[in-house]
């Protein structure tokens, strides 16, 4: 149950800060917004991490290099949810969002890519993202 909450609560957060971002970025910049964003994200897990962490930065030399591209997706992630939303608004741009990290998480669940446990990926997964996009194509439907 907590899992379903979880990604409740990260849903709305994402859709929240996409929009907040954009209309940062409209005031600031781009890279001003990606910046602030970032600079902030980090005051607050340094103030959780004093109080709550338990894990050590010793183990980070023993992690596969690959799983330290985290901070550089985000400046990814950032910059682009940014702009799909300030171009598309934020049905559709989340949407497409949505409907491209579903089919990635498929593919790495599918390959069992990155450490993941292999989880099938068939037809009907398929025909839910294809369901999707129906969606997104309906959104932007002008009658």
């Amino acid at each position: 149950m907590f899992a379903i909450i979880a990604a409740i609560i990260s849903g709305i957060s994402m859709s929240l800060q996409g929009v907040f971002n954009t209309r940062l970025e409209e005031k600031i910049g781009t890279w001003e917004t990606n910046a602030f964003v970032q600079a902030t994200g980090l005051v607050l897990t340094l103030i959780i991490l004093m109080f709550f962490g338990k894990g050590s930065f010793k183990s980070i030399k023993d992690v596969n290099k690959l799983y330290l591209l985290g901070g550089i997706l985000g400046v990814i992630i950032i910059f682009t949810v940014m702009k799909s939303i300030g171009a598309m608004g934020a049905t559709c741009g989340i949407g497409i969002i949505l409907v491209a990290q579903l089919a990635s998480a498929g593919i790495i669940d599918a390959f069992g890519l990155f450490g993941t446990d292999k989880v099938p990926f068939g037809m009907k997964e398929f025909i839910g993202i294809g369901i999707m996009i129906i969606g997104i194509v309906i959104f932007k439907w002008k009658l």
